[in-house]
Parts: C-alpha cells; structure tokens; sequence
C-alpha cells in the first residue's frame, strides 16, 4: 500500500478476495471440487464446439450459436475458475488490483455477450417452430454470423464504457472483498471516490445489455407457446417443444440466478445467499449447458455417436499399424 501525499488515505494496490476464505478446513475439499467442474467444464464445451466444427449435420443456425455459447462458457470459466483454485491451492487470497479490474472488466463482456447470444438462440428458436416455412429466409448465415458479430460488439463497448470509469476511481483503506471474483458492487463498495457517476452509467448499460434481450427471450417463448397449444395432435406438441426445452431450461437458470444476485437488495442477510447463487451462474451454468443440450437433443447424441465411431476406427487402424511395423 502507499500513502498519497498531503491525504490520511492509504492508497491500495491489492485486493484480498475472501470468497471462501472462512472455510479454512474445506480448502483441500473445495479445491479438488472446484478443479472437476472446471475440467468437466472446458471438456464438455470443447466437445460441443468440436462437434458443431466437424460435424456437417450441425451445421444449422441453432448449433451455430450452441457452438459459439459452449466457447463464450470456456472462457467464462477460464475467466474465474483458476485463480478461485490458485487461491485455494495457495492460501494466497491477495490479488494485484489491476489484475482484478481485467478480471471484471472480461466478465462483465462475457455476461453482457452469453445475455445476448441467449435472445439470439430463443429468436431463433421462435422462428424455426412460429415461422417454419420463412425460416431459411429469415435466418441465414449473414444473419446468424451479425448475429453474433453483434453481441460481442455490443457488450464490449459496454463494458469498456463502464471499465474506463471504474478507471477513475481510487481505491483506499479497506481492501477486503467478501466475494471469490471481482464483481462490480463489491469492488465499487471499496472506492474512496466519488461514485455516483460509475453507478449511472453502469446501471444505463446495465439495463441496456440485460433488459431488451431478457425481453426479447421472454416474448420469443410467449410465442413459442402459444404456437405449440394450437398444435392439435400431443405428438406434434412434444416434437415442437422438444426443439427448445434445452435451450428454455439453460435461459430459466442463468436469468433466474442473475435476478436474484443482481435485482434483490444488497442487504448483509443476503450476501452469503448472494455469493451462493453467483457460484450457480459463473461456475455451475457453464458446467451444466453442455450436459443439458447433450442429454435432452438427439441430434447432439447422434453427433456424438458418430464421433465415437470414427474415434474407435482412427484407434484401431493406428494399434493395427504400429502392430504391423512392430512385426516387420
């Protein structure tokens, strides 16, 4: 720390983030748990990306965005997740303060980028069941690839408006996070400036990233249900509804925790709560999308299959070579 001169105030240069830090018996435990998400993280979602690469049946709008949702997850964890088991590991919970300001500053992209990626997926979704036959025409790879040009565009300029505020600021005395990342109330909380003006500019882009694709993806399904009710036949129903449960479920789960955490008040009854629900969407959404979209979507599990098939068969022709060079 360093004190400026002519002021009380110690300058800080280092955050101390006690996400987990009271749990001092549970660290080797939290660690090893934390370690398999992250791991069944990364693998998952890679295999999905991979799959939505290779595999020409998934070629589609929908696995397009599934593909580019699975790398946003990848980066989301790697975002988090290592210095989280860096800390643990270490017992080391100090962290440079730039170094937190890049952590905020990259999730705050990749939220803002996953809000909008997810109204992308359900208006692709609503046209696909609402619009079948305008389908093709409505969502073509120009539209599908603006699409997600659009969302990476959008929250980055966002974020970095806010990021550069947040710049301003100097932080002084208190240095103590109660949280495991670097989110933006509880580091603004620590700001010894003035920051009524980073607080309105952050809830205006807020609401401006979160807002229109929550709406978006709240309509889309409104119509998606209300088309599939006039399906007469239930098999029809379930084929329709099939088509989007997987992404309805993963769209219920990340806004569900993202309200809690962020519209509840912040009050000291519900910061433990709080830091719960946000192990739920930065560290749990990202393990479970590739889980739901692989178990609920048959074209997913055929995809799979296939590349289960061609795996065994690249095996089995390399052992047989390297068995026919050893007995040569």
């Amino acid at each position: 720390m360093q004190k400026p001169a002519g002021r009380n105030e110690t300058i800080i240069t280092e955050f101390i983030l006690r996400g987990f830090g009271d749990f001092h018996d549970l660290q080797i435990l939290l660690f090893t748990v934390f370690l398999m998400i992250y791991i069944m993280t990364m693998l998952g979602n890679l295999i999905i990306v991979g799959l939505v690469v290779t595999d020409r049946h998934l070629h589609t709008p929908m696995y397009f965005f599934l593909g580019n949702l699975s790398c946003l997850e990848t980066c989301y964890s790697s975002t988090i997740l290592p210095r989280m088991l860096a800390s643990l590991l270490t017992h080391n919970d100090s962290v440079p303060i730039h170094s937190c300001l890049v952590q905020f500053w990259a999730f705050g992209i990749l939220a803002g980028t996953e809000c909008y990626l997810l109204a992308a997926m359900s208006y692709d979704r609503c046209l696909a069941i609402c619009r079948p036959l305008h389908y093709s025409t409505h969502m073509n790879a120009k539209v599908c690839l603006l699409l997600v040009v659009g969302s990476w565009i959008s929250s980055f300029v966002m974020d970095t408006t806010v990021f550069i505020f947040v710049l301003q600021l100097t932080f002084c005395g208190h240095n103590v996070i109660q949280h495991f990342f670097c989110d933006f109330t509880p580091l603004i909380n620590l700001a010894c400036s003035d920051t009524r003006q980073v607080k309105l500019i952050s809830t205006v882009l807020t609401s401006i990233a979160t807002l229109p694709p929550f709406i978006l993806t709240l309509a889309s399904y409104m119509y998606i249900i209300a088309t599939i009710l006039q399906i007469p036949s239930n098999t029809g129903r379930q084929k329709a509804f099939s088509t989007c449960s997987s992404h309805l479920i993963v769209v219920t789960i990340f806004y569900g925790t993202l309200i809690i955490v962020y519209v509840l008040p912040d009050t000291n009854e519900l910061k433990a709560l709080n830091k719960l629900f946000s192990v739920f969407y930065t560290i749990l959404t990202p393990l479970v999308n590739p889980l739901i979209y692989s178990l609920r979507n048959k074209e997913v599990k055929e995809a799979l299959r296939r590349a289960g098939i061609h795996m065994c068969k690249w095996a089995f022709n390399s052992g047989l070579q390297i068995f026919r060079c050893c007995v040569r």
